[in-house]
């Protein structure tokens, strides 16, 4: 399982705003389980709640439905940058004169270590290790030329991937996309009120209507409920292909396409490249439900829920260590053995980067019985580290990038695998010209903004 970015909320001119982010942040809790926030504007100040932990542990809702502020913006986080700790915890704050700002962040900063060491050479301090501290202190460097072009002067410096909303104690929002687009983030409105989410799900809980994806490079600013656009610097499209495999709810909408439908294709494409004989069609749940659907109705082979899931216990692929992966895994999956025993089975899942959970799978099927293992993955082999902020940044942790097929079967212990192709994988999103529309470097190496850690030579393409 994988790590993922974190998930953003912001909701302007609405006397129930913190309730309404409250919600916005519970819908996107697959977006990040370390810890949760909430900052509010009210009486021409900030007030910030946050903790570690799910959205329901942070905030007390009965106390947080009766906080005042008519403007709000909400965070929910997993660290790719920065440690789990209270003060990387977001919204993250800073002063200039008599002005306050909070912002929170979803993706990676790619050139912030060289950023922040020539920041420090000014006098600029730092009370987190989190890169999102840097765009806020270039904006409160920048804000001698106001608001508005301040917010492109930081947007333009910095590099990488990153959706940000910031909140003033005025209550204005601003929400920011990087040049490429490699984050979603989505403008929703009510019948009074403009929202900022990362999904259209957190939309949907607050009853608002989607206005669009933001463009790469859009800067949106609300006050008092009037919206101006702000187009900044646009490069090539470099959209993260993984929202659609995993990262994003199904119900989400990315692009005027449901997820739900996007992943079932890859099921379908996938079973199109690469049927096998099987007595049942088995999803690694819930990750491959959709793509495993797909599948099985394209092969008319049954569709099985024969892995049961616990549902108390959280995501593995947002566990920090690999030994607590495995940990959760055992809790996390068992066999109906009845189903199972004797059986050829096709299981059916919608990545495969570290390996971890598919080798516990494969071990727990074997012990109940099944005769034969076809393992189908929905997505290409990741064969390539991702600097943009997904946590597979270490070549050596992917599994496809240092075994061959034969290696994986043996891993395993199965029968067969086969991965979606490249090309499949595009084709069934049902984008126009996918190759100029998404980042897909995890798969081809392709990086749309270079980087080099070492040298601090980042600059968008």
């Amino acid at each position: 399982m994988i790590r993922e970015h974190c998930g953003i909320f912001g909701i302007s001119g609405n006397p129930n705003a913190v309730k309404n982010t409250y919600l916005g942040l519970y819908a996107l809790q697959h977006r990040g389980e370390e810890s949760a926030g909430i900052a509010s504007a009210y009486n021409n100040e900030i007030n910030v709640y946050k903790g570690l932990g799910l959205v329901a542990d942070v905030f007390d809702i009965q106390k947080t439905y009766k906080i005042s502020g008519a403007s709000a913006i909400g965070h929910v986080r997993y660290s790719t940058t920065g440690n789990t700790t209270l003060s990387n915890a977001q919204p993250i704050i800073a002063h200039y004169k008599d002005q306050t700002f909070a912002a929170a962040h979803n993706g990676n900063i790619v050139n912030a270590g060289v950023l922040k060491k020539r920041l420090i050479k000014e006098g600029i301090k730092f009370e987190t290790t989190s890169d999102s501290e840097v765009f806020l202190k270039l904006l409160i460097k920048n804000l001698k030329y106001g608001f508005e072009e301040a917010i492109k002067k930081s947007a333009n410096i910095i590099k990488g991937a990153f959706s940000i909303i910031i909140l003033t104690n005025k209550g204005k929002i601003a929400a920011i996309k990087d040049c490429n687009g490699f984050r979603p983030l989505c403008l929703g409105k009510t019948e009074k009120n403009y929202i900022f989410a990362s999904e259209t799900c957190a939309l949907d809980i607050n009853g608002a209507r989607l206005v669009k994806e933001l463009d790469p490079g859009e800067i949106l600013i609300v006050n008092k409920n009037k919206i101006k656009s702000v187009k900044n610097k646009k490069r090539k499209k470099s959209f993260c292909i993984f929202e659609y495999i995993y990262f994003a709810r199904p119900d989400s909408i990315i692009f005027d396409k449901t997820v739900y439908n996007v992943r079932k294709k890859f099921g379908e494409k996938l079973a199109a490249e690469s049927s096998a004989k099987a007595d049942m069609v088995i999803p690694l749940p819930d990750s491959g439900n959709y793509a495993a659907l797909g599948y099985s109705q394209a092969t008319d082979i049954p569709f099985e829920l024969a892995m049961i899931k616990n549902q108390y216990i959280g995501r593995t692929f947002i566990q920090p260590e690999q030994i607590m992966r495995e940990i959760g895994i055992k809790i996390k999956l068992n066999p109906a053995k009845e189903i199972l025993k004797n059986k050829e089975i096709a299981i059916v899942d919608d990545s495969l980067v570290r390996g971890s959970t598919i080798k516990m799978t494969t071990k727990i099927l074997r012990k109940a019985g099944v005769k034969k293992i076809h393992l189908k993955i929905a997505s290409p082999a990741h064969k390539y580290p991702c600097p943009y902020g997904i946590d597979f940044s270490d070549k050596k942790e992917l599994f496809a990038a240092n075994k061959t097929i034969d290696e994986m079967k043996e891993f395993f212990k199965i029968d067969s695998i086969a991965y979606l192709s490249i090309a499949g994988l595009l084709e069934a999103t049902g984008i126009k010209e996918p190759e100029n529309f998404f980042c897909k470097a995890c798969f081809d190496g392709i990086y749309p903004v270079k980087f080099d850690i070492g040298a601090g030579n980042n600059s968008c393409v």
